[in-house]
């Protein structure tokens, strides 16, 4: 057993993570069509719900939203937000968005989807690829990683494409953000992979998924779903996240806005929760 000693600074340790992440952010495919139309009008909002971390997509506009990645910067520092991460197109221009990207410190490239392979072989070749982006951006001075759907979690040739997607990847080049819904959504166990895989997984979205859902794309607003953040936001901490990235996909009587000011308070309320 613990001595109390050893219980306090255990938990004082895990307090202090807690802590650290009280920053939460949101990936702005969120809310995607506002960005489409005015992407600074969106971010000063989502800066007023309390996101003070924003990973980006890659749309018609690019990454940066049709600004230079030095505007874009000093844009989110103005509202006091952070350029964390960006999910992008890994195949075209890497080595430019990697170089951009360190140059205002973004922290994350992430390759947001792949598509389901026919073997474990073609997974194996994807983890060749991961491991050549993440050497293009550990030069740059930045992490690449890579955020699961549900297909890796999905069994090929009795093997978990997951599994061969870490197991194949070099933990020094290539890092992992778990999309939990999606997780949750082929029947995986997220709790199950953190513990796996200590401190790969670097990145989560939170997204919740409806009690009743008929589609995988069945997500909805945190704390109104199927899946308890409230017992995985503190795992998360445990194993090594470093990024909590609040994300919704559909909505239901209430616009992607709205949405995001109402899972940005019930980030807050978890959060503090765990004090």
């Amino acid at each position: 057993m613990l001595s109390l000693g050893a219980l306090l600074l255990q938990r004082n340790s895990f307090a202090s993570l807690l802590a650290a992440n009280k920053v939460f952010g949101i990936q702005v495919y969120s809310v995607k069509e506002d960005m489409a139309k005015d992407a600074k009008a969106t971010l000063k909002q989502l800066a007023k719900y309390g996101y003070k971390k924003i990973e980006s997509f890659e749309g018609p506009q690019g990454i940066f939203w049709g600004m230079t990645n030095k505007e874009y910067a000093a844009y989110l520092k103005d509202l006091g937000m952070q350029p964390t991460s960006s999910h992008c197109d890994i195949s075209k221009d890497f080595e430019r968005k990697a170089a951009e990207a360190a140059e205002i410190g973004m922290e994350y490239l992430i390759c947001p989807y792949k598509g389901a392979q026919k073997s474990i072989d073609d997974y194996k070749r994807i983890a060749d690829e991961f491991n050549q982006k993440g050497e293009i951006c550990k030069k740059n001075g930045i992490r690449f990683a890579y955020h699961n759907h549900d297909y890796t979690f999905k069994l090929v040739g009795g093997q978990m494409p997951q599994d061969v997607l870490m197991t194949n990847t070099d933990a020094n080049l290539v890092d992992f953000e778990m999309d939990m819904y999606w997780v949750v959504t082929a029947g995986a166990s997220p709790e199950a992979y953190f513990k796996k895989y200590p401190g790969r997984f670097r990145l989560v979205h939170i997204k919740d998924r409806t009690k009743s859902a008929v589609s995988i794309f069945d997500s909805c607003n945190l704390g109104t779903g199927s899946i308890d953040y409230t017992k995985l936001i503190p795992i998360t901490e445990q194993y090594g996240v470093r990024h909590l990235m609040v994300e919704q996909e559909k909505y239901t009587d209430t616009t992607p806005m709205d949405a995001a000011k109402a899972n940005a308070k019930y980030m807050r309320a978890t959060l503090s929760s765990w004090d």
